[in-house]
């Protein structure tokens, strides 16, 4: 049998996959345009701004998402998507509804702070820098 499947290795490679990627911050980013996204489409007792105005929101949210899944599926450019998503989130906060009643700003806010931090893990420690002897005979 060349390929069994079981829990445990499936469970270790989503663990590598995730630990690999700036996961929460991709997922708070996610989680913010999906909500400032879905907002322009609730009933017109919830919402402050209806029409025309909606647009920014569903484009913000959208733009959002695809920061969300940029952060995931390209850990390099995690950097510019943070940065990205902090400045949309607070964009939002003017243009759509609050930017999703606050939560979708905060959310963005948040997950926008953690992928911009987020550092790949090192798998080699760091080797201990060996002394040397100073060629000009200084003495510490």
């Amino acid at each position: 049998m060349p390929w069994s499947w079981s829990w445990s290795s499936s469970w270790q490679r989503w663990r590598r996959w995730r630990r690999s990627r700036p996961f929460w911050g991709g997922l708070l980013t996610l989680l913010s345009g999906a909500w400032i996204c879905v907002l322009p489409l609730a009933p017109l007792k919830i919402m402050l701004q209806q029409g025309v105005a909606g647009i920014p929101s569903v484009l913000l949210g959208a733009v959002m998402i695809v920061l969300g899944l940029t952060g995931w599926f390209a850990p390099p450019q995690r950097v510019l998507a943070g940065i990205l998503t902090t400045l949309i989130a607070t964009a939002a906060l003017v243009l759509s509804n609050l930017g999703g009643f606050l939560i979708g700003t905060l959310l963005g806010i948040f997950g926008g702070g953690l992928m911009f931090a987020w550092q790949p893990y090192a798998d080699t420690p760091t080797p201990t820098p060996t002394p040397h002897h100073d060629p000009q005979g200084a003495q510490p």
